[in-house]
């Protein structure tokens, strides 16, 4: 048993890291504004291969696939006024930029493209994840719960990569295809933490309020950090970049005056952490993760969002909650450890 734990866990590491190489990969889209170079899903330009060239294209190809994409919509807008967004789904049908059609552009069709097969790669990955967790439905039921519902979840987030797509980056399903992301690594590192032979990265007990504090925090921050890069988004169309910062607003006032609560809670955190000497690689891994995290964030708002530091920022982030959701996990396993113990 062992040896299948040994090879869950590295199949179940592999997994987590590849998921943070597309959100990298999802941010470098976003910030080069490739998002739409695939017209379609989850073809790109009718094609498994796409074109390189605008030549390869029909001359109508802008209100062909802007009619593809309301067709689409409609059923969409079907899904969503059975659940109750009446307005949104009005306004996926009415809003005229969200038929707009962009020009062909060959490197932003392969970046958006490069992109999906990342994303292609994870989804056959966390099939071979779910495939491997049958081996604990007997002994560990939860893992293999937990792994089929990864699966799951990963084909939804598929489908809402598709209305991304479909809705012309409509701001709130880029909004929820991030918390989705964050659900995915957290359930990931459930597997990792669970499946890990190796001792616990504790050697005391830590605070699980302030865990989980720490953790809630984490995922408001980059909640509204998605809400600004909504913001950025629209005001790409038509300002300069230098004139960005200026124009945010209050999305942009909020998110940055609530990195001090994350700050002072993550500084709380690995104080304690350090305070634990065995724990201090970890301790100081996070604390100059959160250090990285913040003035990456800093460096965006004092240098006009530089495109390199986009992408960096939302990977920093992503992978501080996943280290948080570890210690979390940990934090539970040596609780349960000390009580049986005692």
């Amino acid at each position: 048993m062992s040896k299948i734990r040994r090879s869950f866990y590295r199949l179940s590491l592999t997994t987590l890291i590849a998921v943070y190489v597309l959100i990298a990969v999802g941010g470098i889209v976003r910030t080069t504004g490739s998002g739409m170079g695939c017209p379609d899903w989850p073809k790109c330009f009718g094609r498994w291969v796409p074109p390189t060239d605008v030549s390869e294209l029909p001359d109508d190809y802008k209100s062909y696939y802007s009619e593809y994409r309301h067709k689409k919509n409609l059923k969409y807008a079907r899904y969503l006024s059975a659940l109750g967004f009446e307005e949104t789904a009005q306004r996926l049908i009415t809003d005229e930029a969200v038929r707009e059609e962009t020009e062909f552009n060959a490197t932003k069709t392969w970046i958006e493209y490069f992109n999906r097969l990342t994303g292609a790669t994870i989804g056959i990955l966390i099939f071979a994840v779910a495939v491997a967790s049958w081996r604990f439905r007997s002994t560990q039921p939860r893992m293999t719960v937990v792994a089929v519902s990864t699966l799951l979840l990963v084909g939804f987030q598929g489908w809402i990569g598709s209305v991304v797509v479909s809705s012309n980056l409509t701001p709130w399903t880029i909004t929820l295809h991030m918390f989705l992301a964050l659900v995915i690594i957290g359930l990931l590192v459930y597997l990792v933490s669970k499946s890990r032979e190796m001792g616990s990265i504790l050697s005391a007990p830590i605070a699980k309020g302030l865990v989980l504090a720490c953790l809630s925090v984490l995922i408001i921050q980059v909640l509204m950090g998605t809400k600004v890069r909504e913001v950025v988004d629209q005001l790409a169309v038509r300002l300069d970049r230098s004139e960005w910062i200026a124009n945010l607003g209050a999305d942009f006032i909020i998110h940055r005056s609530f990195s001090w609560v994350v700050v002072i809670l993550m500084g709380a955190l690995v104080v304690r952490l350090w305070l634990t000497q065995a724990n201090r690689t970890f301790a100081a891994t996070l604390g100059l993760l959160a250090l990285a995290t913040v003035l990456s964030g800093a460096g965006m708002a004092y240098w006009s969002v530089p495109a390199a530091l986009q992408p960096l920022h939302l990977v920093l982030a992503s992978v501080m909650f996943g280290m948080l959701v570890l210690l979390l996990m940990e934090t539970n396993k040596f609780t349960k450890e000390g009580i049986l113990k005692r």
